[in-house]
């Protein structure tokens, strides 16, 4: 919790005096944030009504955000830290900036690495890994970047 509470945290033990007022920074990390924030919630909404359905019982989602990505609402909650970190990066100098760069680096090494995609990815395989048509959703979809092309690695 820590770790992804670091640029507030740092931003609110400096005094006054540190703070540089608001500038384009704020603004790009504000946006950054909300796209974030926009992209998780729908994913994270049309996942909910696609399990809601009786007709898709058993099935995997390839719909909306889906299409592109395998995990859209990750892609999204990551992009709510980076997005932290930017806005927050224009009151942070030296070591301050730096201890905050933990905060999405966790998160994103979590998500990506560890806890997140990993453990998916293998439920998924495990559960849809012989059906042709979840073979080709994953030909076409990337793993986290929800774009219309697909970029390797991603």
């Amino acid at each position: 919790v820590y770790s992804t509470s670091l640029p507030f945290l740092l931003l609110n033990a400096q005094s006054d005096d540190d703070h540089n007022g608001l500038n384009w920074l704020d603004g790009a990390g504000a946006g950054v944030w909300a796209v974030g924030f926009l992209l998780e919630t729908v994913a994270d909404y049309e996942k909910f009504v696609f399990k809601e359905d009786p007709a898709n019982q058993g099935r995997f989602i390839e719909s909306g955000t889906w299409t592109y990505s395998r995990h859209p609402n990750y892609f999204g909650e990551m992009m709510l830290w980076w997005g932290i970190l930017i806005a927050s990066s224009s009151s942070l100098s030296g070591w301050k900036l730096a201890v905050a760069f933990l905060s999405p680096v966790v998160v994103t090494v979590l998500l990506m690495f560890v806890s997140g995609v990993p453990l998916l990815e293998k439920k998924a395989d495990a559960r849809w890994g012989d059906d042709p048509e979840y073979q080709a959703y994953k030909a076409r979809s990337n793993v986290i970047l929800p774009l219309p092309i697909k970029v390797p690695f991603c």
